[in-house]
């Protein structure tokens, strides 16, 4: 196959390549030993002649036809006496690969050509499974195409030397890898994106959906979702007083100077935030453990704190948490440690270590008063002459507010203060119990969502629907349930010591004494000696101890005839004591 060259240069023998010239084309020399002798091998036995004229001849014999000179032979038509230089830079002789030049003589010698190089052509091999560059590369006067015999200019034909493979990623390929990383990234970037805002779509859903029933449960809880329960301005119903959730404690205070105490009811409504202190009268008529009729004030002092908290909830149809002991030490001690309180003050209120009278009081009337203990203390016993028990009880109330609004919010902090107190707590209740729960309280007090009620009983110590259904159910959510009015010994009450006072403070002695109080009027003149009647002989001792228990001697006590429902009628003479 004709590959554009020379047919010596194709199987010539073994060249060896000895560099490259500036075009990057492989530089090759005959190997050593190839023509190391004049002599050369004739392949048609013509080893008598020499070779002649080697310097002369313008090309080679191939037929060795005779010793003179002829053109050589051109097999490309290009006329002349040279051979075709694949790179013209400098035109050589062509080889005889016969052994005979152009004027042979017969030896089949030839002039050996020292370092002779030449160019060997490759045959084309299978394209490389990698990126080739070709790039366009001529010598001088080389146009790139194929000058061959046909001389029709056939397609150009590339040589090794003109491809540049890419074996290292250059500064482009890298371009384009960078920008493919780009791009990954930022459509990574951009689906993480959607996934965030997807988990936070979903997150707010969420969270909304929670928000949404929370709220209707609080609502449904606090009796407060229309058309179920609860304050509706549409309907005017009220929320169901027995579905909400509330914690009460009972408190006692207890004069230890003076004699005698003073019960109210701390109230913590969880559904309504709201606090309220709910104050007993002593005369409230209760049942005791045996089953007898009794007063609060009788039952505080016989049966206890334990036996008075069943029958207030016997009484009330409450749920009393605990009970909370206050002698006035500890109630001193407990207002300083808050850092004194305000009070809007309706008396003056005298010092009871004062050893003159006339002296200035120690508590001043006016609003916004600041009391320490000792003063708050005064003020919450204090019973001015011929005041209702209630009066002295509604003073208590303020000092309870007073101390609530100053009290720490923080159940921990509390608690401290109700165990630097240095009381001892009566079980079940506890130190923190106690803390938490006036901490909470301290909190409603804080925020104008604390008052205080007296709760309303009838004269005989009794509550009625009327008088009691609005503390009753409405602030503690029970059911007023008083004792059996012939449960108790009913005491019917005429004064005729010329004080009208005095009739006030017979019928609460007798109510604390756990009988039933009637009203009997007032004589129209003064008598000496008091008188306790009975009717029936069966009602003797109660009459001895209805004597007993106003003070009067046990010769005041006869039998005769009584009007009206009492069982036991007293008069009371200038012989009545009320301090006794």
């Amino acid at each position: 196959m004709n590959d554009g060259y020379d047919a010596g240069y194709g199987d010539g023998g073994p060249y060896e390549l000895v560099g490259y010239d500036e075009y990057g084309r492989p530089v090759y020399r005959q190997a050593d030993g190839r023509q190391t002798q004049a002599q050369q091998y004739d392949p048609y036995g013509h080893q008598g002649q020499h070779q002649q004229g080697a310097q002369q001849g313008y090309g080679y014999d191939p037929y060795a036809t005779g010793g003179h000179q002829q053109p050589a032979y051109d097999p490309y038509g290009n006329g002349g006496g040279y051979g075709y230089d694949a790179y013209p830079q400098q035109q050589q002789p062509a080889p005889d690969p016969y052994g005979q030049g152009a004027h042979g003589d017969g030896t089949g010698q030839q002039p050996r050509v020292t370092e002779q190089t030449a160019y060997i052509p490759e045959q084309p091999a299978p394209a490389p499974e990698r990126t080739a560059h070709i790039p366009r590369q001529a010598g001088p006067a080389d146009d790139g195409f194929d000058d061959g015999a046909d001389g029709a200019g056939s397609a150009p034909e590339y040589r090794t030397e003109q491809f540049a493979f890419v074996e290292e990623p250059d500064g482009d390929s890298e371009d384009v890898i960078d920008w493919l990383k780009f791009t990954e990234n930022r459509t990574e970037r951009r689906e993480e994106a959607r996934r965030r805002a997807r988990s936070r779509i979903v997150a707010l859903t969420v969270v909304l959906a929670l928000l949404v029933a929370g709220g209707v449960g609080y609502l449904w809880y606090a009796g407060k979702l229309p058309g179920v329960s609860g304050s509706d301005a549409d309907t005017g119903t009220t929320t169901a007083a027995g579905a909400q959730k509330r914690d009460v404690l009972v408190v006692h205070l207890h004069d230890t100077e003076n004699g005698g105490t003073s019960t109210a009811l701390l109230v913590d409504n969880a559904t309504t935030k709201q606090g309220t202190t709910v104050l007993l009268p002593n005369s409230l008529a209760l049942t005791a453990e045996d089953g007898t009729a009794t007063t609060l004030a009788k039952s505080v002092e016989d049966d206890g704190s334990e036996g008075t908290r069943t029958a207030l909830d016997t009484v009330l149809g409450t749920d009393i948490e605990g009970t909370w002991r206050l002698d006035t030490p500890f109630l001193l001690t407990l207002v300083d440690l808050v850092g004194n309180i305000e009070v809007d003050t309706d008396t003056d209120v005298p010092d009871p270590d004062a050893r003159k009278k006339g002296e200035a009081p120690l508590v001043r009337k006016g609003k916004g008063q600041t009391l320490s203990g000792k003063m708050a203390v005064a003020y919450a016993t204090h019973r001015g002459p011929g005041e209702d028990q209630n009066a002295q009880l509604e003073r208590f109330g303020q000092v309870l507010h007073g101390v609530l609004r100053k009290m720490t919010s923080e159940p921990d902090a509390a608690t401290v203060t109700v165990q630097t107190l240095g009381q001892i707590i009566e079980p079940p209740l506890t130190d923190a119990d106690l803390g938490a729960f006036l901490a909470g309280l301290s909190d409603l007090a804080k925020g104008g969502d604390h008052r205080t009620t007296l709760l309303p009983v009838e004269e005989d110590g009794t509550l009625t629907a009327e008088a009691s259904d609005g503390v009753v159910k409405d602030v503690l959510g029970g059911t007023a349930k008083s004792p059996d009015r012939d449960a108790a010994v009913t005491v019917s009450v005429r004064n005729a010591t010329g004080d009208e006072d005095n009739t006030e403070k017979a019928r609460v002695v007798l109510l604390n004494g756990g009988f039933t109080f009637l009203e009997g009027g007032t004589a129209g003149s003064a008598e000496a000696a008091s008188e306790v009647v009975y009717a029936d002989p069966a009602e003797k001792e109660n009459a001895t101890e209805v004597a007993k228990t106003l003070g009067l001697p046990a010769d005041a006590v006869t039998k005769g005839e009584i009007s009206g429902n009492a069982r036991v009628a007293v008069v009371l003479g200038q012989d009545y004591d009320p301090g006794s």
